[in-house]
């Protein structure tokens, strides 16, 4: 963490398009992280995220790349006070969130063998940032829960416990 970004990989039982799947459909987002995400994922394509009623949308809130099955990169959502309501973060906490620079998150889905390898990567975060320690918490969490929810058809139980928290 020391450079501002997060890894973390992770093996699949399951296709890479059933992997894109579990990373674009909303229904399933919303299942294994508590989000659920509005875009056509195209390339420079608007995202909205909406996370316990908490809506948020923004211009440099946009999708980087997408490949399909392949990969697929985006922008990190804004902090608005609806955002930080919704999910119980106090205002002082959001306002330090905000103040720190915009990251993206990208998502590398590459056929193992019968596995699907997922590799995560976020990045641009102030190494001594409140956003970097709050990601690198949740991160471990969101990408098990997926992989529970492809390989059982449940995810981690409690989703909102660990919805994304940066």
């Amino acid at each position: 963490m020391n450079n501002g970004t997060i890894t973390h990989t992770t093996y699949i039982n399951t296709t890479p398009e059933r992997v894109w799947q579990g990373l674009t459909d909303p229904e399933l987002t919303s299942q294994y992280w508590g989000v659920r995400f509005d875009t056509d994922w195209k390339a420079g394509s608007p995202m909205t995220w909406d996370e316990l009623g908490g809506h948020t949308a923004d211009p440099e809130q946009i999708v980087l790349d997408s490949t399909p099955h392949r990969r697929l990169a985006y922008t990190w959502h804004t902090f608005t006070p609806q955002w930080a309501e919704a999910v119980g973060v106090s205002e002082g906490l959001r306002a330090e969130l905000a103040a720190e620079p915009r990251t993206k998150v990208a998502f590398d889905i590459e056929p193992t063998g019968a596995m699907t390898r997922l590799t995560m990567a976020h990045e641009g975060f102030d190494p001594d940032g409140v956003m970097i320690g709050m990601c690198s918490g949740a991160w471990p969490l969101i990408l098990s829960s997926l992989k529970t929810l492809l390989e059982t058809g449940t995810p981690l139980p409690d989703p909102d416990a660990h919805a994304h928290e940066g």
